[in-house]
């Protein structure tokens, strides 16, 4: 027995059959097909030939997903009857479970679309972006690209079957400042209103000069963190020290996998700080010397929008049988509470003002209050930081009195616009300003007039 060919299209047996060519035949097998082609592609994964899950969900729930065959016991006689007074105990087949996932259908779309055009409009190497509810930790919308078809994923390159939110890491460049300042602020090293002066743009530290994008002089300290001075950070991290920072970094979940129901999730790479160089209290204040995933993010941001608690990101909700009944149920889950609420409450003082009036403008949306940090890191080429590859990064939630979706965007190597505030905060303001609008008109809002655009009073049903 030999294979001429698999899952062949109906046509094509058909015509085969009608050649009737000895010895071959034409057998009808089934096949997985994934109506939404590439939407959420890097999610769910596919099945082999063999209807074995290869990638994404398919791979984790396998076990639940393929059934499994039933077998009976019996003998029979030379004419291959059956003798029933010889038929055993039998184990009837068991077919696959139903999956419920926390996804939004329409905030996936609106992702999708969002990345794509700044993916394709920036010339980017790749992108991905994650949406969250702060509150329970459940993905609404995760989104690579490149990206693949499951039902041909064979002829798609193997990068673009990446689940980049997952499985790629990255410094993160100025967005990790928020992970400073709550640190600072939790320590009380420093307060919104105390002044930091930014040395006009140079500050020499040893045989370094750290630069500033644009000269700033004497500034308070939630205005370093709106305009993203490099040197205010620096020496915010300096004054606060090694210890409290990298703590910091661990209680925000850096350096640890988030434990999601993906496979290939990385962990990213934090250095203790007794391996820490004399310039490493300020390279790690900035974003440089540690590595992060887009939904590592994603999970931060959700935290300080959350007042402070750390949810742990999570895709299944149900798992079904065949008869509807739920065999096991996902539920929120509260890692810790990473920083303190009253910590929260200025960081989302702070990050409103980035998008009012620092680098996340573009960001914005008309009647919504908007909180988030923008990031541009120079990649590492050669052992060395490069001066012409960046990661451009935007994360944030909203509204801010009352938050209901916390986004994380990221976008690698885009030409020739590179900024963070350029290439990633229009899609995070595409996604919040839609979404936003979406969970209005799907009734979040209670026989009230109030709008969710002007602010979040009530709870979503």
């Amino acid at each position: 027995f030999v294979w001429l060919g698999r899952k062949v299209s109906n046509e094509a047996g058909h015509r085969i059959k009608q050649l009737h060519l000895g010895g071959v035949e034409v057998i009808k097998e089934p096949k997985r097909v994934y109506p939404g082609g590439e939407s959420l592609a890097h999610v769910l994964g596919f099945a082999g030939l063999d209807h074995l899950g290869l990638e994404g969900l398919e791979l984790t729930l396998d076990e639940y997903l393929r059934g499994r065959s039933g077998w009976r016991w019996l003998q029979r006689d030379a004419k291959q009857r059956r003798l029933e007074a010889w038929t055993r105990d039998a184990i009837p087949p068991r077919h696959g479970f139903d999956v419920v996932l926390t996804i939004d259908q329409v905030l996936q779309h609106v992702a999708e679309r969002a990345l794509e055009a700044s993916f394709e409009k920036h010339n980017a190497k790749g992108a991905s972006v994650v949406v969250l509810d702060p509150r329970t930790g459940e993905v609404l919308a995760m989104a690579s690209r490149p990206s693949y078809n499951p039902n041909r994923p064979g002829v798609f390159p193997m990068a673009s079957r990446r689940n980049r939110a997952v499985t790629d890491t990255f410094e993160p460049g100025s967005v990790f400042k928020v992970v400073t300042a709550s640190a600072a602020l939790e320590d009380e090293v420093v307060s919104l209103t105390d002044t930091i002066d930014c040395e006009q743009g140079k500050f020499k530290i040893g045989r370094r000069i750290l630069k500033d994008v644009k000269p700033h002089g004497e500034l308070t300290f939630a205005r370093v963190v709106e305009v993203s001075s490099n040197i205010g950070v620096a020496k915010t991290a300096m004054r606060l020290g090694k210890e409290p920072l990298y703590r910091n970094i661990r209680e925000f979940g850096f350096g640890k996998k988030t434990g999601i129901e993906l496979p290939g999730e990385v962990s990213g790479w934090t250095k203790h700080p007794s391996e820490w160089s004399g310039t490493s209290i300020w390279n790690v204040s900035m974003g440089q010397e540690v590595t992060v995933t887009t939904l590592q993010l994603a999970a931060m941001i959700a935290a300080v929008a959350n007042d402070g608690w750390l949810m742990r990101p999570w895709l299944i909700k149900e798992i079904k049988d065949g008869r509807g009944q739920v065999i096991q149920r996902g539920k929120p889950k509260r890692i810790h509470r990473a920083i303190d609420r009253s910590v929260a409450d200025d960081l989302k003082v702070v990050l409103e003002g980035v998008v009012e009036r620092g680098t996340g403008r573009r960001a914005a949306i008309a009647g919504v209050r908007v909180a988030g940090k923008t990031g541009t890191a120079q990649k590492v080429v050669d052992g060395a930081y490069s001066h012409s590859h960046f990661v451009g990064s935007f994360i944030g939630f909203a509204p801010v009195e009352n938050p209901r979706l916390a986004v994380a965007v990221m976008v690698d190597d885009s030409r020739p616009y590179y900024y963070g505030g350029t290439v990633a905060a229009p899609v995070f303001r595409e996604i919040v300003d839609r979404g936003l609008s979406y969970l209005e008109q799907r009734g979040a809002v209670s026989n009230s007039s109030e709008s969710l655009r002007t602010g979040w009073q009530h709870e979503a049903r």
